[in-house]
């Protein structure tokens, strides 16, 4: 990095230009001690300040700062950009430009799929959860960079005068494709801890011991407990696969109680698009999209703006491809699913006081990669229905979620863990007003199937902490679920994505909960 800037600032000056090329300390980028992961603490603008109102281009050297006692550190996977956004952000620069070998933010990797179409523009929300799912244009920490600082991000192509992608906040039209890209993340494993006693703590041990490993945990999934016994279901990166299974088999000798079981050869998929908070047919069409090509679904987890599934790693090229046909990426105007209807968009209008909240907590941030929790929710309009023993195979997902996205509810999360003998669990939650037609139209689509078993739960309580960086940072979860393990509260489902965590637990315990959580972030 410091050759190569220090070549182009040689380069530019013989274009008649004046430059100069500073490295990281040069620069003033402070960073903690971790050698090859650090982060950024602080950024001194002065230096650079002087230069540019001297006249002089500045070619900064990215991937590394100084820590307090003057040793190099580097900044880790996805530090140039990290770097850029950053300097952006303190320099409060109208946009940063990264120049890549690529047109720009594609709806799907286009050596996939040869209809990719190129993005115009895609919110921070979409962007993170594309980069975490394996879009690889840019690394996610740079695009939470980004939000935090409310930085516009355009990737453009080196080679060609193309504009890019703008990566940038929200926009309120109402062209807001329902789907904006298909995300694959190939190599995956899975970790299934079973047979866990269904009590306050087991979760918050859990991501403790992740958390001291700096284990990135994804796709988390727990469905309703069944004989007083919890299962919870993970992915991580197939490489830290063993490091994995040692923290898990450690926390399960913890609880006395319990079975690790693992699996590999599976691939995660994912659609992702604003739009999707207020379409009801977005699952539907993609479970019918599945079905029609015949791929099982091992595993299911949905946040507001993506729906993630399981599948073998043999099937997922084709899955990737038949989702990307089946919404017509390829085409530029924005296609609503056949299924489903329009909902309203009242549940939006929160946005900018959020956005508000966030501005005030990144204002008192220690340092500039602290993780940003800039908001706790608490939803208790919600119900949850659970069917026991569904076949596991092609089609399942499809039938029930088509007649349920029929009917026009909205269903927020889904989760379905790892199935056992050829049969699956599935637990879903809708709004409480919904409850009866939904419970009307699922036992008719149940008929076929008369060994499944469908509880429900009329109500219950939903809490969501949102924030900017739950993904790079591991100690979010563990926060949140000791939080609610000191105070005696038991989590009866979760699920995840890289802006939010979500947990369902009993409805007579969700003020209390909002609460703990308020506290426990500090907000």
């Amino acid at each position: 990095e410091q050759e190569s800037c220090a070549l182009m600032a040689m380069a530019v000056r013989e274009l008649g230009e004046e430059a100069i090329s500073l490295t990281g300390g040069q620069i003033g980028i402070s960073t903690d001690s971790s050698h090859t992961k650090a982060r950024i603490l602080d950024i001194a603008t002065e230096r650079m300040r002087t230069l540019l109102d001297a006249g002089k281009i500045v070619i900064a050297a990215g991937f590394q700062g100084v820590d307090a006692d003057k040793n190099i550190t580097t900044l880790g996977r996805g530090g140039s950009d990290t770097t850029a956004t950053a300097l952006a952000a303190v320099l409060q620069a109208d946009e940063c430009q990264i120049y890549t070998d690529v047109e720009g933010v594609f709806t799907t990797d286009p050596r996939m799929v040869k209809d990719a179409r190129k993005i115009e523009q895609v919110s921070y929300d979409e962007m993170l959860e594309m980069a975490s799912l394996g879009a690889g244009v840019m690394h996610s920490r740079s695009i939470e960079f980004a939000k935090k600082y409310h930085v516009p991000i355009r990737v453009r192509p080196a080679h060609t005068e193309g504009e890019g992608t703008l990566i940038t906040r929200e926009g309120e039209s109402e062209n807001i494709p329902v789907v904006t890209g298909v995300a694959l993340v190939r190599n995956e494993a899975r970790v299934t801890l079973c047979n866990l006693p269904d009590r306050p703590g087991v979760m918050s041990s859990l991501f403790q011991k992740m958390s001291e490993r700096k284990i990135a945990i994804d796709m988390v999934v727990q469905d309703v407990s069944s004989g007083g016994k919890a299962e919870v279901t993970f992915t991580i990166p197939e490489a830290d696969l063993a490091e994995t299974l040692t923290a898990a088999e450690n926390a399960v000798k913890e609880f006395d109680s319990g079975e690790v079981h693992h699996g590999t050869n599976v691939s995660k998929v994912s659609v992702i698009g604003a739009g999707m908070k207020t379409h009801s047919g977005v699952a539907a069409q993609m479970f019918q999209t599945l079905a029609n090509s015949n791929v099982n679904i091992q595993m299911v987890t949905t946040s507001e703006i993506k729906i993630s599934v399981l599948v073998s790693r043999d099937q997922c090229d084709e899955t990737v491809n038949a989702l990307h046909a089946g919404f017509a990426l390829d085409k530029k105007a924005a296609i609503i699913p056949t299924v489903g209807s329009q909902q309203s968009t009242d549940s939006l209008k929160g946005a900018s006081a959020n956005n508000d909240i966030e501005r005030d907590v990144v204002s008192r941030l220690a340092s500039m990669e602290e993780i940003v929790v800039s908001e706790v929710l608490l939803d208790g309009e919600q119900s949850r229905i659970t069917i026991a023993n569904l076949p596991d195979e092609p089609g399942v997902a499809k039938e029930l979620f088509t007649a349920v996205a029929q009917g026009g509810i909205m269903v927020d999360m889904i989760v379905q863990n790892i199935s056992h003998s050829g049969r699956a669990d599935l637990s879903f939650t809708v709004p409480c007003n919904a409850l009866d037609s939904c419970l009307l139209l699922t036992r008719g689509i149940l008929e076929k199937w008369q060994e499944t078993e469908l509880t429900f739960d009329k109500n219950i309580a939903k809490l969501s902490v949102m924030g900017i960086g739950l993904r790079s940072h591991t100690g979010v979860g563990e926060t949140m679920f000791l939080a609610l393990s000191n105070a005696g509260i038991n989590i009866q489902m979760v699920n995840t994505s890289e802006v939010r965590i979500s947990a369902v637990i009993a409805s007579k315990h969700g003020n209390a909960a909002l609460q703990v959580l308020l506290d426990a972030f500090g907000l």
